[in-house]
């Protein structure tokens, strides 16, 4: 940096600043440096910084499904915010495995990082996050709570969401309905779940089929033999996800059915697509960027030393009724 400073005849204060693009310095002079930086193969030594400052500007993103849309909407949000306060992100796919995520979470420590946003592994216990806080990494939970646990955390209203969504169904005047996917063993799935029982008893309704644990698109389309199988057979099928949906779907138009019409269909988390599925999803707006924002505004304010702007947060869910479930 010094190197730098003296071919620019600027300070190493300034050096430091355009290195790492902070508006404090003019547009041309962070051009001059960066350039010559190039040009002279230096490169940023975060650790070294990381003595002077105490800081690192890592924060980590834990989440179980990277090739869920609804996850990478999150990340993105998380990103977007984090990155606008000079944050560099780097991300885990635990894959629902905890020593994965066990793993994951000793290596950003090891890296210094100066916080961690993490939607929680199956099996996590507010034991696993206490330890992360205690050790002196901050932290803050996405989508998914751990009872018990001392991080701030902020999710969607997935009871309210699933009740709702129920509710339109029977509204539809279904009364044989099935209930697909989850794991019942997180927040996520235990409150869909919870959400659907409520509606469906206040109706005086069993389901047909209970069918916990399916997750993916690929789980949505192999699950369609089993429900048509089915006596009664259901006339609404309500996935926890998009993603089964979508599977439901392709495998109820394999069978030569309609989706919508022959079956009605529902999904969760309005990922990208659903409005455009052919035809277009039944689903529940799942807050995934005011999640992501409020995350990320979260572990800012704990890295700063500073309370964080709520300790258990619900986003509202919001219902988008369409062709899926009306036949329409």
């Amino acid at each position: 940096m010094s190197q730098l400073a003296a071919q620019l005849d600027v300070s190493t204060a300034t050096v430091s600043l355009a290195l790492r693009d902070n508006p404090a310095v003019s547009q041309e002079t962070r051009k001059k440096v960066q350039a010559l930086a190039q040009e002279l193969g230096y490169i940023y030594n975060r650790q070294a910084a990381s003595l002077r400052t105490s800081r690192t500007d890592i924060v980590g993103v834990v989440v179980h499904d990277v090739l869920n849309p609804y996850f990478a909407e999150v990340f993105r949000a998380v990103e977007a915010e984090l990155e606008a306060q000079g944050f560099t992100i780097l991300i885990c796919n635990h894959r629902d495995e905890i020593h994965r995520q066990r793993n994951f979470v000793q290596v950003l420590q090891q890296q210094n990082a100066d916080g961690l946003v993490i939607c929680p592994s199956l099996g996590t216990t507010s034991a696993d996050i206490d330890a992360i806080v205690r050790s002196g990494t901050p932290v803050t939970v996405i989508c998914r709570d751990v009872d018990g646990a001392t991080a701030p955390s902020v999710r969607g209203d997935d009871f309210r969401g699933m009740y709702e969504i129920a509710t339109h169904l029977i509204g539809e005047g279904h009364k044989s309905l099935a209930i697909v996917g989850g794991r019942r063993m997180t927040s996520a799935g235990r409150d869909r779940h919870g959400g659907f029982l409520a509606a469906m008893r206040e109706a005086g309704l069993t389901p047909v089929a209970d069918i916990p644990e399916l997750m993916t698109l690929t789980d949505g389309r192999n699950i369609v033999d089993q429900l048509l199988a089915l006596t009664p057979r259901p006339t609404a099928v309500v996935c926890f996800n998009d993603l089964i949906a979508f599977g439901v779907m392709a495998g109820l138009s394999k069978a030569g059915l309609k989706p919508g019409v022959d079956m009605a269909v529902t999904g969760y988390d309005d990922v990208d697509g659903s409005a455009s599925w052919a035809p277009a999803l039944t689903t529940v707006k799942n807050g995934s960027d005011e999640i992501g924002l409020q995350a990320a505004r979260a572990i800012k304010a704990l890295i700063e030393g500073d309370e964080p702007p709520f300790q258990r947060l619900l986003i509202p869910p919001r219902l988008e009724v369409r062709a899926s479930s009306t036949g329409g």
